[in-house]
């Protein structure tokens, strides 16, 4: 039977670290050891055989651990919605407690006062930073799907800033106060698969200035200034659908949506993780390059389609069907004639896999680390997208492409990757393991051949669970794509699937490793929002203004869903695990 229990109080959820971690800190040289937080990641293999090494830019630093804070996390307050009905703003709201969870095995008394930190880092995923000009979107489709248009995609770069901002605040590790290692991102970093937003997230995490804005360098060229009426119109009197459920007319607000943002940048080494809007169009089609360079770069926007139409090709690709684009190509021919014209900008041009490790490998965009951000020149040489990285001494970080080159949003594994990634499982047999990816397990179920590879087999969910439940050492899968909070045992190890920055609950989320030292490790998740406050003020158009009118909206999203938090269990927790 499940043993979840709750708590409550903060005094037991503080895991203290003990002398002997303190004074292996103070004596690690390169990856710090006893802590094992790597300050500067050391090796890790690309590709398929070829070992490469990843260095992080600059000094190394050991730094002592701080007193452990909830400070800045979902521990201490949450974002939370008045009234009942209608458009509801935010606000302050009650803290989310901390869920002990111990399917796999028991939690042993007094491991608080004996624990040691192994690890401390940060996930993000599902950023989706957005070209909302671009001309190949599925805003289209509202009039059958609320949901295929978001009213807040405009400020998905002032969310992320104040998201960032809030990574660099944190003190450490919520439990344990160990100093955060690194952060790692688990894809759809961008949403249109565009060589702009690339340059946008790169510059993002990097830290530099973003102009959020294509096409027209003088004015917006989008559905928001459309005149129809199912899109909501900021700083029109146009009583659009969304105003019709209360959504504030706000003067100015296209204008600065538009205005250069100010990233802080990571202040920590950053890795990253291809999703399927990483690489295919709109994160679903194999459509032929050529084709979507050429919609992409030209004149011509899709702004609306019959509600029928929207409906019948929503159904189609959810359930698999026209993976290579053939019926999106053919509903963009017979509307060519309701299109909007708008500039051509060859910054929206789709980038292929070669052009996302280039752009990551490229010294400029190394920031504080390391130089391709787990990628190295074998991922470029080999074609891959999948590596490992040393976290510490005795831990390791695999990172997958899951992301399926023959089309559709679910994902799966081709053989090279699966047996790469059994031979890297087998030479780290004495490591602990962490696995990220952008699919979660039950979304790896597409079977589609990759156009590049046509005669190799692809592999799913069941067959990479297994595969990690044949070495124990593996730890955890942390994964996204679904933009829900979710947290599973699976017998040997834990898959955490987090929430996006994107749809609300806006989040990230912290990890620490403990060795309990009595048989059991302890895998600690803790929930971040950004650094915006959670009260809004529709006259504050400011970037950190526009950051929290950002998570408001998101709220307020028709069609939205309003489970994405998950539940207590799969928010704010300590995982037990058997240490192996």
């Amino acid at each position: 039977m499940s043993r979840i229990r709750s708590v409550r109080s903060a005094a037991a959820a503080v895991a203290t670290l003990d002398r002997r971690t303190f004074l292996a800190a103070a004596t690690a040289t390169g990856a710090t050891a006893g802590l094992g937080i790597a300050f500067g990641p050391g090796s890790g293999s690309a590709g398929a055989s070829q070992p490469a090494t990843a260095h992080a830019a600059g000094r190394r630093v050991v730094q002592a651990p701080a007193a452990p804070s909830t400070a800045g996390t979902t521990l201490e307050t949450f974002s939370a919605a008045h009234g009942a009905t209608g458009y509801r703003r935010l606000a302050d709201g009650p803290a989310w407690a901390r869920e002990v969870r111990t399917e796999i095995t028991g939690a042993k008394g007094g491991r608080a006062d004996r624990r040691t930190a192994l690890a401390s880092f940060v996930q993000l995923t599902d950023l989706h930073l957005t070209d909302v000009q671009h001309p190949m979107r599925y805003e289209f489709l509202r009039a059958g799907r609320a949901g295929a248009w978001r009213p807040h995609e405009a400020l998905t770069i002032a969310g992320v800033a104040s998201l960032i901002e809030r990574i660099n605040g944190l003190r450490g590790g919520p439990a344990t106060g160990a100093p955060l290692s690194f952060v790692m991102t688990t894809g759809d970093n961008t949403d249109n698969n565009a060589k702009i937003e690339l340059d946008w997230f790169l510059t993002a995490m990097n830290g530099g200035r973003i102009t959020p804005n294509t096409g027209d360098p003088r004015r917006y060229e989008g559905v928001q200034n459309s005149g129809l009426k199912e899109f909501w119109h900021p700083e029109a009197a146009l009583r659009d659908a969304d105003k019709k459920v209360g959504f504030p007319r706000i003067d100015g607000f296209l204008e600065a949506a538009l205005r250069t943002v100010n990233s802080p940048g990571l202040r920590l080494p950053w890795y990253s993780t291809i999703g399927n809007h990483d690489d295919l169009a709109g994160g679903v089609y194999s459509l032929g390059h050529d084709y979507y360079a050429d919609f992409a770069t030209g004149k011509r926007k899709l702004e609306i389609i019959p509600a029928a139409d929207a409906e019948r090709l929503f159904k189609g690709t959810r359930v698999g069907g026209d993976p290579k684009g053939v019926q999106m190509k053919a509903l963009l021919d017979a509307h060519a004639k309701d299109m909007r014209t708008v500039t051509p900008d060859e910054r929206r041009a789709p980038f292929s896999q070669s052009e996302y490790l280039a752009a990551h490998l490229d010294p400029a965009a190394t920031g504080s680390g390391p130089v391709g951000h787990g990628y190295t020149k074998a991922n470029l040489e080999q074609g891959t997208l999948y590596y490992s990285f040393r976290i510490s001494e005795n831990m390791i970080g695999i990172s997958l492409d899951t992301t399926d080159p023959g089309g559709h949003y679910t994902g799966s594994l081709g053989t090279a990757q699966l047996r790469w990634l059994e031979r890297t499982l087998k030479a780290h047999k004495d490591d602990y393991v962490i696995v990220f990816s952008h699919h979660y397990s039950r979304s790896l179920d597409n079977m589609n051949h990759d156009p590049g590879r046509p005669d190799e087999a692809r592999h799913g969910g069941d067959e990479v669970v297994a595969l990690f439940q044949r070495h124990p050492k593996v730890l955890a899968w942390i994964n996204g794509h679904s933009h829900k909070n979710e947290i599973t045992p699976r017998s040997t190890f834990w898959e955490i699937t987090t929430a996006s920055h994107v749809d609300f609950p806006q989040l990230a989320r912290v990890f620490e490793v403990v060795d309990n030292h009595d048989g059991t490790i302890s895998l600690f998740t803790t929930l971040i929002e950004s650094a915006a406050p959670h009260r809004t003020d529709f006259s504050d158009l400011s970037q950190t203004g526009l950051a929290a009118l950002y998570r408001e909206l998101s709220f307020n999203a028709p069609g939205a869903s309003q489970k994405l938090a998950g539940d207590s269990t799969d928010r704010n927790t300590e995982l037990l695990l058997r240490k192996p």
